[in-house]
């Protein structure tokens, strides 16, 4: 079979890698691709925010399945096109999208179903902002209602802070139209956890539990970012954890929103806080995470396929993944200036080396091809990943991967999955 990737990010790369496995599959597809995935697929020049665009090139290219990556196209209502011409896509609907692409949606829909989160206020002048700040503690919380490719989330130690951050976002200077609605909310404490569900409008089924780490600095200092790392180990998430997390909030969002009629399709990726008080959502994401997806594909066993195939035609179950035992890291290499204003155009190398390494997994996200080699073109650039027996020694070997691997300006933190040591 044929299948399109829509995307050319590290979770993108990091599908193209495990989909090209399936012994089902004879062709990879990919737009727009970078240098790393253009070794695995054919790489098209389409835009994704045009859903029209992408339906006649998986038409032209005779796909049997398309794999929906980024949230962009999910907006735009790529997967509604390619229903309504009878293709397969593995994604949610524009309607059922919007658990991710309006905070304002996710908080109300959470509050009618009764599923854990923080407490909060939905603002759309300073003067709604100034009220909510009196009924909230600081440090307080600032969301973006729209996309903001990760950096729509500000914490602000005062309430001062708070009412800035929120009118900068309220008059478009800070995040376009994206922060023309802004969400206040309580601060939450506790460990991040990021918890992943295949949907298919009516069952779930989970897939192994990761952390990121969102911050640009080390021990968690500095803005917020896409991710600048990721690991995955079985002790994440027990069993019994895992069984509340699917009765109390996976199966009551797919249920939530079969019953406003936008039936939920593909990933759900949730977005926790462990606190004290038990688990709070903090964000809901419509596909897989980046850089979460990378460890998590790493240590999946199963055809990825057969499991895309179970949720588009309504048939999942618990039993559609198989994970190696262990732990896999993530550590994502970006440019200098991420995340304001990233320098790019710079000459990688030791891609290689890294790659040789067993059980090393180098996966681009901002690359592009040129005649003498690879550039930079992003923010985020690369993702080392390695799988291992433990997660002491996944740690080790990423980081050993990351050494061989050097850019001008190249930044990294050196600290993933450090507090998860110290605890074992």
């Amino acid at each position: 079979m044929k299948v399109l990737i829509l995307g050319g990010g590290g979770r993108e790369h990091a599908l193209a890698w495990k989909i090209a496995q399936s012994p089902r599959v004879d062709k990879v597809y990919c737009t727009p691709g970078n240098a790393g995935i253009c070794g695995t697929a054919e790489c098209h020049a389409v835009d994704l925010g045009d859903a029209a665009a992408v339906a006649d090139l998986a038409m032209r290219l005779k796909v049997d399945l398309t794999v929906v990556g980024p949230e962009l196209p999910l907006t735009a209502g790529v997967v509604d096109e390619f229903l309504r011409s009878g293709m397969p896509i593995f994604g949610p609907t524009r309607a059922a999208a919007q658990l991710e692409s309006s905070k304002s949606f996710a908080k109300e829909f959470m509050l009618r179903y009764h599923i854990p989160t923080a407490h909060f206020a939905i603002c759309t002048s300073n003067a709604e902002v100034k009220d909510a700040l009196d009924h909230l503690h600081a440090p307080v919380v600032v969301k973006a209602d729209g996309l903001a490719a990760g950096k729509g989330v500000v914490i602000a130690q005062t309430k001062e802070e708070a009412a800035t951050v929120a009118g900068e976002m309220l008059s478009g200077a800070m995040l376009g139209d994206a922060g023309r609605r802004v969400v206040l909310e309580e601060f939450l404490e506790g460990d991040e956890l990021s918890f992943l569900v295949l949907c298919d409008g009516e069952r779930v089924a989970p897939l192994v539990a990761a952390r990121d780490h969102k911050r640009i600095g080390e021990n968690d200092t500095g803005p917020n970012t896409g991710g600048m790392g990721a690991y995955s180990t079985d002790d994440i998430v027990d069993e019994p954890m895992r069984d509340w997390l699917l009765a109390h909030i996976a199966r009551p969002v797919v249920a939530g929103m079969k019953s406003e009629g936008a039936e939920y399709r593909g990933i759900l990726y949730c977005g926790l806080m462990m606190t004290a008080r038990g688990p709070m959502v903090l964000e809901f994401n419509c596909r897989f995470g980046d850089p979460e997806t990378q460890p998590i594909l790493m240590r999946m066993e199963s055809d990825i396929v057969e499991a895309f195939e179970a949720s588009v035609e309504g048939r999942v179950s618990e039993g559609d993944f198989k994970w190696a035992p262990g732990a896999a890291v993530c550590v994502v290499l970006a440019s200098a200036g991420y995340p304001a204003k990233a320098e790019t155009g710079k000459k990688i190398s030791g891609l290689e080396r890294a790659g040789a390494l067993p059980n090393v997994q180098v996966f681009h996200a901002g690359t592009s091809q040129k005649p003498d080699g690879v550039y930079t073109s992003g923010g985020r650039v690369l993702g080392v990943t390695a799988r291992a027996a433990d997660l002491r020694s996944a740690v080790d070997l990423a980081y050993k991967a990351a050494g061989e691997i050097q850019f001008e300006g190249m930044q990294y933190r050196r600290d993933i999955a450090a507090r998860a040591l110290k605890t074992t």
